[in-house]
């Protein structure tokens, strides 16, 4: 206020001195004003500077409370100390595209899948998967909209959350990853989608946390498989999988998992489950059980980076009409070496896979199928992938051959 009231002196002074000045000046024309219009205008003057100066106070008022609401909105952390929901919401998601040659020869945008989670606390989350197959859904057409995932997820300490909902079971290496930059051949492998089954989802409740020294949990209650028990697909397990969609509930499982990644680029998996009924009540009663382990390996060598994987999944179906189909025992494994490294305009990788797999592992007849792969992949950018490989197929009598080129684009987001 004191600078106001300097401000207010030195423009009353100057109009005063002018007016002074004017008024002792000799008369030198006919058109100068009066004594009596010289006090009007200053009078005029003296009432413009009042005006002014209340101006001047209000702005000066206005610009003191815009301070204090800055003021109190920056210790605040921009008015609202919780965040909106778009900044607690997250999307992504992955699709691939797949060129199969052969007998099949076809091309094919495989997966489309978006991904959508919700932070609804440091503590309470939520994750879903939503999946197009095959381009187009709908009666007659050749795909499917799925829900892969639909879950709650609660941490209840620093390093252990529960979760409920749609979940994928921990099982396996692409089970639960299964993203096309993530790993090798334009399809998935044959022993992971035959025997595990890939992908595979169910409806429960689970733990999973980090336990001392590179161990960590996954423990999980959920619905079960319901195989069919006649025709060709009898006992199944692929054909099981009933994706929670009005799916039978008579017979659960459980299952559990432990893995060990304490040392770096290395995980080592052994997963085991058990249901008491993989017919639901709808045939004799099948009790089933599942043993998997893998290993998933990186390491650096030279310019790049050598990588091993291996896995071998065995089911167990325990009743005389499983085992009269030869269909009480169903395993299989793998291995794939591989090796990355970075050129100029992105990574280039080559591996190489050989699988075998048996569904009828339980019959007295050669019926196991075996496959090689070898290709490679080459990543423009850590998510965005091209794919080649070439397969070579040896069925057992009566099974089906198709060696051929597939070819395919693959991203995430």
């Amino acid at each position: 206020m004191g600078s106001k009231m300097h401000m207010n002196r030195i423009i009353r002074t100057g109009v005063l001195g002018m007016s002074v000045a004017l008024l002792s000046a000799p008369a030198f024309a006919d058109d100068l004003p009066s004594r009596e219009e010289m006090w009007q205008m200053i009078q005029a003057q003296q009432a413009q500077i009042n005006q002014l100066t209340s101006k001047l106070e209000d702005t000066e008022e206005k610009v003191e409370a815009t301070g204090e609401v800055v003021e109190e909105i920056a210790s605040n952390g921009g008015g609202s100390s919780e965040p909106g929901w778009w900044q607690r919401t997250s999307l992504g998601g992955y699709g691939e595209l797949h060129y199969n040659g052969g007998d099949k020869d076809e091309v094919d945008f495989h997966r489309f899948v978006l991904f959508i989670a919700h932070e609804f606390t440091d503590n309470v989350r939520f994750f879903s998967e939503i999946e197009l197959e095959h381009a187009l859904a709908g009666e007659g057409q050749p795909g499917e909209v799925e829900l892969e995932q639909a879950f709650l997820e609660f941490d209840i300490a620093e390093f252990h959350s529960l979760t409920a909902g749609v979940q994928l079971i921990p099982v396996g290496i692409l089970n639960e990853k299964h993203e096309p930059p993530t790993f090798y051949g334009v399809e998935r492998n044959e022993v992971e989608k035959n025997i595990i089954p890939t992908t595979w989802w169910e409806a429960g409740v689970g733990a999973h946390g980090q336990l001392t020294n590179g161990f960590g949990y996954n423990v999980m209650y959920h619905s079960g498989l319901q195989v069919p028990t006649t025709g060709a697909n009898a006992f199944k397990i692929r054909n099981g999988r009933q994706k929670v969609a009005e799916a039978r509930a008579a017979d659960g499982a459980f299952t559990g998992r432990v893995q060990w990644t304490g040392m770096p680029g290395l995980e080592v998996g052994v997963t085991a489950q058990h249901q008491f009924d993989v017919t639901q009540g709808t045939a004799e009663e099948t009790p089933a059980t599942l043993l998997e382990a893998h290993v998933d390996a990186l390491m650096a060598f030279g310019p790049g980076q050598v990588g091993f994987r291996a896995l071998a999944a065995f089911w167990d179906l325990d009743s005389n009409a499983a085992a009269a189909v030869g269909r009480d025992e169903q395993y299989g494994w793998y291995v794939e070496p591989s090796y990355r490294f970075a050129t100029d305009i992105g990574d280039l990788g080559f591996f190489v896979q050989y699988a075998e797999w048996d569904n009828n592992g339980g019959d007295n007849t050669d019926s196991t199928f075996s496959q090689t792969r070898f290709g490679a992949n080459f990543w423009p950018t850590p998510d965005t992938v091209l794919k080649a490989d070439y397969q070579i197929d040896s069925a057992p009598a009566g099974g089906t051959e198709d060696n051929r080129v597939n070819l395919g684009v693959g991203f995430q987001f």
